[in-house]
C-alpha cells in the first residue's frame, strides 16, 4: 500500500481500516481495526515519548502492516512532519534524508522513528547510516527479537532507544523497555492505561481498553514483577515453543539465545517425538560441519537442552515477514528423522 492510498482510506467515511497481521506464526492475515482505537494508541505513544507538534517522524516500514500505519497515525494525531522513505533493509541510505534531518534538527525539532531489528542492524554497518541512526531522538524497535550483540551496540546511543511489545491486535505496542542509558532494562513497562497479568498457563494477559475490547490472552510465556508501584513483565518465549522432554520444559527461544554467540550460520531449534522422553530437541542448521555444531552444543548448553538430532538444511525456513517459520521447521525436522 502507498502512503497516498492509506491517507485516502484514513480520510474516508469508514470507521475502520484494513491491516494485515505480522505473520509470526504463518501467513499474514487481513483484519479491520477501528480508527478511533488507532488514534488512542497514537496519543498514548506520543504522550509517553513527549512528541511535540513540529517534530518529525520517519516512515520506513510497509503500510500493509500496523507498525507502518501507526507511524502515519501518530504524525496525524501529534502534527508531526512525516518523512517517508522506501521500505528497505537500509532505510537511512536515502541521500535526501540527511538534508531533511539536518534541517529539522537546526530548527530544534526532534526525529522519531520506528524500525525492525534488521533495519537497525544494517544501518549500524554503514558509517553514514549509523551516524543518522544516532541522531534519532526516539527510536522504537519492534517486530522481532533484539539479540545481545545488537543491544550492546545501542547501549551508548545519545538519545532514547526502546524495545516495544505488542501485536496487531493491540494496534502496535502496549509496553516499552529502554535499551540504553541508566534506565536500560530487560523488563517491559506497560503504559498507564494498560494492565497485565499471568494466566494458569503462565501466559501474558493484556487489558488495554483504549486499544482493544476485552482482555487479550497471548501465547507469550512471561514473568511479572512490581517496581515503583507498577507491574512490569519479561517475555520468556511463546507457549507453542516449549519442548516437554521427560517432564522438563525447555523454551526454544532460550536455547537459541544460548547458542547465539557460538553459531555463525543460520540455525533454528525445533522439536520431535521421542519414545522415552515424549519430545526431544532438534537443531536445524545451514552449517555443513555437523560435528563442529555438536561440539559447540555440548559445551554451551545444559545437559537437558542438548539436541538429540542435528540436521543440515539448505535454508532455515522463515515467514514472509522474516520471522522463524516454526511450524514449517518442525515439519522439515520430522521429514529428516
Amino acid at each position: 500500500m502507498t502512503l497516498t492510498g492509506f491517507l485516502a482510506e484514513w480520510n474516508n467515511d469508514g470507521k475502520t481500516v484494513l491491516v494485515h497481521t505480522s505473520g509470526s506464526t504463518g501467513k499474514p492475515k487481513p483484519m479491520y481495526v477501528e480508527k478511533s482505537r488507532m488514534l488512542n494508541s497514537a496519543k498514548i505513544t506520543c504522550d509517553f515519548l513527549n512528541l511535540r507538534p513540529g517534530d518529525s517522524a520517519l516512515l520506513c516500514m510497509p503500510l500493509d502492516y500496523i507498525a507502518g500505519k501507526m507511524v502515519v497515525v501518530r504524525s496525524i494525531e501529534r502534527q508531526l512532519h512525516l518523512i517517508s522513505v522506501k521500505p528497505s533493509g537500509h532505510p537511512l541510505s536515502d541521500l535526501s534524508l540527511g538534508d531533511q534531518v539536518a534541517y529539522f534538527q537546526a530548527n530544534a525539532n526532534r526525529l522519531f522513528a520506528a524500525m525492525v531489528p534488521m533495519q537497525v542492524y544494517n544501518s549500524l554497518q554503514v558509517d553514514v547510516e549509523a551516524e543518522r541512526l544516532r541522531s534519532i531522538h526516539n527510536l522504537i524497535i519492534g517486530g522481532g527479537a533484539i539479540d545481545d550483540k545488537l543491544a550492546l551496540q545501542l547501549k551508548d546511543f545519545p538519545h532514547a532507544v526502546w524495545s516495544t511489545y505488542g501485536m496487531t491486535e493491540t494496534l502496535s505496542h502496549i509496553a516499552l523497555r529502554r535499551l540504553n542509558g541508566s534506565e536500560t532494562s530487560e523488563w517491559y513497562r506497560p503504559f498507564d492505561s494498560v494492565k497485565v497479568s499471568i494466566n494458569e498457563e503462565g501466559c501474558l494477559v493484556i487489558d488495554a481498553p483504549l486499544v482493544h475490547e476485552g482482555k487479550l490472552v497471548t501465547n507469550d510465556r512471561a514473568e511479572l514483577r512490581e517496581r515503583d508501584g507498577k507491574i512490569e513483565f519479561k517475555i520468556l518465549g511463546r507457549k507453542d515453543n516449549v519442548i516437554d522432554s521427560g517432564g522438563i520444559k525447555i523454551q526454544i527461544e532460550e536455547v537459541e539465545k544460548k547458542l547465539k554467540p557460538f553459531l555463525s550460520s543460520p540455525y533454528m531449534i525445533t522439536k520431535g517425538p521421542d519414545e522415552k522422553f515424549g519430545e526431544t530437541v532438534i537443531l536445524l542448521t545451514e552449517q555443513n560441519n555437523i560435528a563442529e555444531v555438536s561440539e559447540i552444543c555440548m559445551k554451551a548448553l545444559p545437559k537437558y537442552w542438548q539436541p538429540h538430532y542435528i540436521f543440515h538444511v539448505d535454508k532455515i525456513p522463515m515467514t514472509e515477514t522474516s520471522k522463524p517459520a516454526r511450524a514449517q521447521a518442525q515439519k522439515l525436522a520430522l521429514s529428516l528423522l
